[in-house]
């Protein structure tokens, strides 16, 4: 029985990949009737599983991917309205409603964001150099990584965006995320620009949640967010975090404790880890 079980979650999540693969693809998505006959599935049963396991409906992914595609091609459309259709909009309406939820219209974004102005900054920490960045709206990253190497990480994050040097508000703000990468025990609630698809929004909130000193595997991280299925497209989204320490990816290890990828080297992630430790013993949720 057990073993059935554990083939048929796996066909499942197979299913479930090769439907994100299909919402993902340009043009008009298949409804949820066509991607249930690809499936060999009811129309409930794979709604179900596909929420459980993403975390969205397939509507709401689907919505997601083409909002993501019109952001990615504003940048070299030859119009506003090219990229509107190539993106799958079925009307300028609603692609101008989704991108005015992230304050920005749809001709700044053809020019790449550069009605948006990030703030920057170097420091250096405990964990070597990290770069801090914000927008109006809050740290839109942080990272690790060599001085000069810095400015190009910032400007492929945000390729048009007008970058401008920290002013005083942000060097307040550099000083804490500092503090909390020497001692992550110290806590803060630092205003946060997280910017990513709807299920990576997901996955990171949930990182925002675990507390210092506790660790949660990528299956229990999965659960959290009401994905069971989803362990792989979970450590998808940790390993694409773009704030370090603040949305904490090191956090989440293998089932067994061991410690697995982290985006900015698995020494510092050890090193973060052993810091919460030496405030209390580290219990990995399986």
């Amino acid at each position: 029985m057990l073993q059935q079980n554990a083939a048929m979650t796996s066909r499942h999540s197979k299913l479930i990949e090769q439907a994100c693969r299909q919402l993902e693809a340009a043009g008009p998505p298949p409804d949820l009737a066509a991607l249930a006959a690809t499936a060999g599935l009811s129309r409930w049963h794979f709604q179900r599983l596909f929420t459980a396991a993403i975390g969205v409906s397939p509507k709401r992914y689907a919505m997601a991917q083409r909002k993501r595609r019109l952001e990615n091609a504003l940048g070299n459309a030859a119009s506003v309205t090219d990229a509107i259709y190539a993106a799958g909009y079925p009307a300028s309406s609603s692609a101008y409603r989704d991108l005015l939820q992230h304050g920005l219209r749809p001709r700044q974004m053809r020019r790449g964001g550069d009605g948006e102005s990030i703030r920057y900054a170097n420091a250096r920490s405990s964990l070597g150099t990290v770069l801090v960045a914000a927008s109006a709206r809050g740290i839109c990253m942080v990272e690790f990584g060599d001085a000069a190497a810095m400015p190009a990480r910032l400007r492929a994050r945000f390729p048009r965006a007008q970058l401008e040097s920290a002013d005083q508000q942000l060097h307040d703000l550099v000083k804490v995320v500092v503090t909390l990468i020497d001692d992550p025990q110290q806590h803060s609630d630092l205003p946060l620009d997280i910017r990513g698809t709807a299920f990576q929004l997901r996955v990171w909130r949930a990182l925002t949640r675990i507390p210092a000193g506790q660790t949660l595997s990528y299956a229990a991280l999965a659960r959290s967010i009401g994905a069971p299925t989803s362990a792989r497209a979970v450590a998808r989204a940790c390993a694409s975090n773009h704030i370090a320490v603040l949305v904490p990816c090191h956090r989440v290890v293998a089932s067994d404790g061991a410690l697995t990828g982290y985006k900015w080297g698995i020494e510092r992630k050890r090193r973060l880890l052993r810091k919460e430790q030496a405030a209390g013993h580290t219990q990995v949720v399986r």
